[in-house]
């Protein structure tokens, strides 16, 4: 069988750079990423570990994010009343459950504060 996808045939990198290299496509990673979020109406969605790439298409731009989302509730919008949660609530469930600050902090709005409730979901 020529052409076409065959099992274990996988493409040479550095061909497959110079191809992209030829039709005009360039990739590039952006370093230092601290976080990404995707906010919609009432919820965002937010990368803590993001590796972002773009690619560049003939002056058209697309970005790829590759890391484990968070998804919480959105903060000051008008669907969502703002919640107020302490940092000792925040470290308690971090403690807790090794999390990071932020997720900590999501499961506690998703709970509406609900200390038991933010460590168990976290827990499981």
């Amino acid at each position: 069988m020529r052409g076409g996808f065959r099992k274990g045939a996988g493409l040479d990198p550095k061909r497959l750079s110079q191809q992209m290299k030829k039709m005009g496509i360039s990739l590039e990673e952006i370093s230092d990423v601290e976080e990404v979020v995707i906010r919609t109406a009432d919820a965002e969605i937010v990368f803590e570990d993001a590796i972002v790439t773009i690619m560049d298409a003939s002056g058209s731009k697309m970005y790829q994010v590759t890391g484990t989302p968070v998804k919480r509730p959105r903060i000051g919008s008008d669907r969502e009343p703002v919640l107020n949660i302490a940092q000792e609530d925040i470290e308690i469930v971090m403690d807790k459950t090794g999390c990071s600050e932020t997720k900590a902090k999501a499961a506690l709005l998703e709970t509406n504060g609900d200390l038991a409730e933010a460590i168990f979901r976290l827990s499981e």
